[in-house]
C-alpha cells in the first residue's frame, strides 16, 4: 500500500481564509482524519470519508485568529504589535503579567490568546485590571469571536468598558496602544486604527 499524507491547516474559519495549497490538498484527499469540530467544517466531496479523533497534536498553516479579527475591524495591528497567551498552564501567571506590563509600557498593540477557560475564568479580568493601570481608559479593545465562522461576532469597546465576561476560548482580544483609536463612520460599524507612526 502506498499513499501520501498531507497535514492541512483550515485557517480561522471561512473557506476563503484557507490557503490555496491547503484547499488543493484537501480536495485531493480520499480520507480525512482530524479533530472532530474541525472536520465538521469540511463539506465532503463524493468518495471522501472523514474519521474524527480526539487528537491533541496539530500542525497548522494559514491565517491566525489575530489577523482574521484585525482584518474585520480595520487596522488595529498597523504599527508594532505582539501576541500574548493568557494561559498559565505552562508558565506562572506572574510571567504573563510581566509580559502584559512590558508590552503596554512599550506601546505595543496586544493580541491576547486563550483569554479565559473553564478552569481559569479569572485570567482576562485580571489582565484588564492590570492594563487599566497602564493605558488610557479610552484605549480601544476588540473582542473578536469565531472569526470567519457562522457565529462570528466582533465587539469594539474601550478599556474602561471591557470585561472578562465578554470573551470565551473562541475569542481573540486585541488591546490597542495609546495611539490606537476608534473611527466612527456614519451608518456603518466603527473601525479600529493604529497609525504606522509611533506618535
Amino acid at each position: 500500500m502506498s499513499g501520501r499524507l498531507a497535514i492541512i491547516g483550515l485557517g480561522p474559519g471561512s473557506p476563503g481564509e484557507m490557503t490555496p495549497d491547503a484547499g488543493e490538498a484537501l480536495a485531493a484527499a480520499d480520507e480525512l482524519y482530524g479533530y472532530g469540530p474541525y472536520l465538521d467544517r469540511i463539506a465532503l466531496r463524493p468518495g471522501q470519508s472523514r474519521h474524527a479523533s480526539d487528537n491533541r497534536e496539530e500542525r497548522a498553516r494559514g491565517v491566525t485568529a489575530m489577523l482574521a479579527v484585525a482584518a474585520r475591524v480595520g487596522a488595529p495591528l498597523g504599527h508594532d504589535f505582539c501576541a500574548i497567551n493568557l494561559s498559565n498552564n505552562l508558565k506562572p501567571w506572574e510571567l504573563v503579567e510581566r509580559r502584559l506590563r512590558g508590552a503596554a509600557e512599550a506601546g505595543f498593540v496586544m493580541a491576547l490568546y486563550n483569554p479565559v477557560s473553564r478552569a481559569r475564568p479569572w485570567q482576562l479580568g485580571r489582565a484588564l485590571d492590570l492594563l487599566r493601570t497602564l493605558l488610557p481608559a479610552t484605549t480601544p479593545v476588540v473582542f473578536g469571536r469565531a472569526a470567519g465562522r457562522p457565529d462570528e461576532d466582533m465587539r469594539i469597546v474601550t478599556l474602561a468598558e471591557a470585561e472578562g465576561g465578554m470573551a470565551d476560548m473562541a475569542t481573540c482580544v486585541i488591546i490597542g496602544s495609546p495611539a490606537t483609536r476608534i473611527v466612527e463612520r456614519n451608518g456603518l460599524p466603527p473601525l479600529v486604527y493604529s497609525p504606522r507612526s509611533a506618535g
